[in-house]
């Protein structure tokens, strides 16, 4: 195999494969991607045996081949490179070795037969559909703050994609939870993706597929099946498990009683918080909220370390309350909302309290209070 690729292509193509990598693994060739070079174009496939990722990129073929060298390694050379340059990649079979030149620079990496390396067998997808990146992106953003880090609870740890119902008709939905904070975010239902099958994609995955996301305008091919879930644009192919569980009934946490309404600047609403929370413990990290008409008194009392209080003037009409709520939980909750003002809604302070962004239902989140 001998090729010539330019630098910032390659470091592209390289840095969505080597991301997927395992740092800590005990099969060498998990630590290596897959380099197949052959017409025009070269492909760099890289996998832990749960997601795989293929990127595929335009190259100067002189010679086509394929063989497997260190992703981190070769990453790490070609970031190192001067910008602009043009690399070349050789493989000697006899010796067992990748040589990578630019310039004046040559290194010289050690590969491991490209036969050993496992390619994800493909699989039959029930369904398959194109959706727009910028449609996904809001999707998966918006719900990924809540996905659970308990590994006993395997199957909160992802998004759970699937076909819903909501008030306008149906609807592609997404919804994360770690049963204290839950966020359900709905798209249009993209043409041929009402027999999709729901699937818990999983944290990494979630993470890898970010980087498909960037271009407002791509279309991305969407393949569903029970068992695996594929992500596509021209250049990249993005394939993963999916978390095998069942995901629970989260339509019986989101409350629809709750009728005390906060309007709230949510930025100023996030600033505020993140100030008064500087003096809780870490551990609880509690921040109690005073609610009376048109004011909200935010304040931490932590006995170890000090007290903050801070008011903003709001749009509340209802009864008194008091309620209290993990300061992080807030913050990030706060942080999703694109648009001025955050609306809650309150039952009382022992209830879910419920999230929106201003009338707008097609992304709600839930959190859980905590006693102060």
């Amino acid at each position: 195999m001998k090729l010539s690729i330019e630098r910032g292509t390659l470091l592209k193509a390289l840095a969505q494969a080597q991301s997927v990598v395992e740092r800590r693994n005990t099969i060498p060739i998990l630590a290596n991607v897959l380099i197949e070079a052959d017409g025009a174009q070269v492909s760099f496939r890289a996998t832990d045996l749960d997601i795989e990722v293929v990127d595929r990129a335009a190259a100067m073929v002189e010679r086509a081949g394929a063989t497997t060298v260190s992703a981190v390694m070769l990453h790490e050379i070609v970031r190192k490179l001067p910008d602009g340059a043009l690399v070349s990649l050789t493989e000697d079979a006899a010796s067992g070795r990748l040589t990578i030149q630019a310039g004046r620079s040559t290194f010289s990496l050690a590969t491991l037969p490209k036969e050993d390396f496992p390619v994800m067998a493909s699989s039959e997808y029930a369904t398959n559909f194109s959706a727009k990146a910028s449609d996904l992106r809001r999707l998966f953003d918006k719900a990924k703050f809540a996905i659970s880090t308990e590994e006993t609870r395997y199957y909160l740890n992802g998004v759970y994609m699937h076909v819903s119902q909501s008030e306008d008709g149906p609807v592609l939905r997404c919804v994360a939870t770690d049963g204290h904070r839950l966020a359900r975010i709905d798209a249009p239902l993209p043409v041929h993706a009402d027999g999709m099958p729901g699937v818990i994609v999983p944290r990494k995955t979630v993470g890898e597929l970010r980087k498909l996301l960037d271009e407002d305008d791509a279309q991305i091919a969407v393949s569903v099946s029970e068992t695996k879930v594929r992500f596509a644009t021209p250049a990249i192919t993005l394939t993963s498990k999916v978390i095998d569980g069942t995901f629970p009934d989260y339509t019986r946490v989101i409350p629809m009683g709750n009728s005390r309404r906060l309007e709230v600047d949510a930025s100023e609403f996030a600033k505020a918080v993140d100030r008064v929370a500087t003096v809780s413990s870490e551990r609880s990290r509690a921040v109690k909220l005073s609610l009376d008409e048109d004011r909200l008194v935010l304040s931490v009392n932590a006995p170890d370390s000090g007290a903050a209080e801070e008011e903003l003037a709001v749009a509340y009409g209802d009864e008194r309350l008091e309620i209290g709520f993990n300061a992080k939980y807030l913050l990030e909750i706060a942080s999703q909302v694109d648009r001025e003002n955050a609306v809650f809604l309150f039952n009382s302070s022992g209830d879910p309290t419920l999230m929106r962004e201003g009338n707008d239902m097609s992304a709600v989140y839930v959190v859980m209070p905590m006693r102060v």
